[in-house]
């Protein structure tokens, strides 16, 4: 028979009991909120926007400007954001909160801004000459609304929209629930999923490619510039996720299993949480997923579309797997000293030629695949990174733990290096 009691230990809730010597741990895990009752954001890469109390309104000062992003090291480019960065600060506030927001446009064309999923007065929806008149060059105006939800949303331009988030003009716009949670989270992150096309040698993104981007990022950070979510065994995490990039995004988590428990509309009743591994965030969509760590380690989290997961590369180039490139090589490197051929036995030759410091590619581009881990390449880029849970990680404590220790006998290892070895079964010859 299925209780309410059954209904949340299967969801995690309340589960911690089921994790070895870790029975009581969640509910001392949880650290101390803010003096407006509720856990704070954690933006990967990112930051909050300061807010100040000015006439019964919490008011924030948002600014539009051009300004120099690292994807990476290697990887400079001109772009476009807010504050100082894109993505731009994230705004939280409380449901019920009267909001004030100032926009200033530093940028060279008109703008305005558009608080997407967000209920309010129809002339403060900021679609550009349907809802107000475009901010001009040099202009600030100011949006002011209530609160009347809670959830993960987003901010974006709707005025030359291709343009201005291609450039990496969005943020995130989280609502707190005025009540608190019935279930509480130890550690909420956020972040949003882009995509960009920063073409070999040059340094702005170019707006008007379709599909063929260069770099797909969280938070406008290519792995491994990307930070990892920290947790520690027996506590409750969200991830918020926000799909600002012209594709979509099958979101998967190694090893824990998580409940799909939120979106724009906020929290969803219990009863309409979905046990998956995996989550397709469609564009325009949040979705927010929630899970208890029951596992130690350094656990993937990515995108499960394999080129959103490796950096620049080449498109509608020839396909050279297979291929003895031996001779050809010797012959080019008359002319080019150091050229390398890539690919006869598939991609990840980057990676390791990458580790050894072989491969330097065009000015301002990065390698297909980086980033080194304790056995060696990655072998991946782009939306990846890693979840590190921990059993000894003190709660509120955001440190990067290092690698993980593995105790002895846990991690997979080499027992032949004869590609013959053993008699594995074959199909039957029809």
């Amino acid at each position: 028979m299925l209780t309410r009691r059954n209904l949340l230990s299967l969801m995690g809730i309340g589960g911690a009991a089921a994790v070895a010597g870790a029975a009581p741990a969640i509910a001392q895990a949880t650290p101390p909120r803010p003096a407006g009752g509720y856990l704070p954001v954690r933006t990967l890469n990112g930051w909050t926007l300061p807010w100040r109390m000015r006439d019964g309104a919490k008011e924030f000062h948002l600014v539009a400007e051009e300004i120099e992003h690292e994807f990476a090291p290697g990887s400079r480019a001109t772009c476009w954001g807010y504050n100082g960065s894109t993505p731009g600060p994230t705004i939280e506030a409380v449901e019920g909160d009267r909001v004030r927001i100032l926009v200033t446009n530093r940028l060279g064309e008109p703008t305005t801004v558009h608080w997407h999923g967000i209920d309010l007065p129809n002339g403060m929806d900021g679609v550009g000459g349907l809802n107000q008149p475009h901010i001009q060059p040099g202009e600030t105006y100011v949006y002011e609304f209530t609160l009347r939800q809670h959830g993960t949303h987003m901010y974006h331009p709707h005025a030359d929209e291709m343009t201005q988030m291609a450039m990496g003009m969005m943020g995130l716009f989280i609502i707190h629930p005025k009540a608190g949670e019935a279930v509480p989270v130890q550690r909420d992150y956020a972040l949003l999923l882009h995509n960009w096309a920063l073409h070999p040698g040059t340094s702005r993104p170019d707006p008007s490619v379709m599909q063929d981007f260069d770099l797909w990022t969280f938070n406008s950070k290519v792995y491994p510039a990307i930070d990892p979510l920290v947790m520690r065994t027996g506590e409750r995490l969200r991830i918020r996720v926000g799909n600002l990039s012209m594709w979509n995004h099958p979101i998967h988590l190694h090893s824990n299993p998580f409940w799909v428990t939120g979106s724009d509309g906020g929290r969803w009743p219990p009863s309409q949480w979905r046990r998956e591994v995996t989550e397709i965030v469609g564009v325009g969509q949040m979705r927010d997923i929630e899970f208890v760590a029951t596992a130690a380690g350094d656990w993937a989290f990515h995108c499960h579309m394999a080129h959103h997961t490796m950096g620049p590369m080449g498109h509608e180039i020839p396909n050279m797997i297979g291929v003895d490139q031996g001779e050809v090589e010797q012959r080019i490197r008359k002319l080019l000293p150091g050229y390398m051929a890539m690919g006869r036995h598939g991609m990840s030759e980057h990676a390791g030629h990458q580790a050894m410091g072989m491969m330097k590619g065009p000015a301002n581009t990065l390698p297909m695949m980086t980033g080194e881990g304790p056995f060696g390449p990655i072998d991946m880029g782009g939306m990846f990174t890693v979840l590190k849970v921990r059993d000894d990680q003190a709660p509120g404590n955001y440190r990067d733990p290092g690698w993980y220790r593995h105790p002895q006998g846990t991690v997979a290892r080499r027992v032949s290096s004869d590609p013959d070895y053993g008699s594995p079964p074959r199909r039957p010859a029809i």
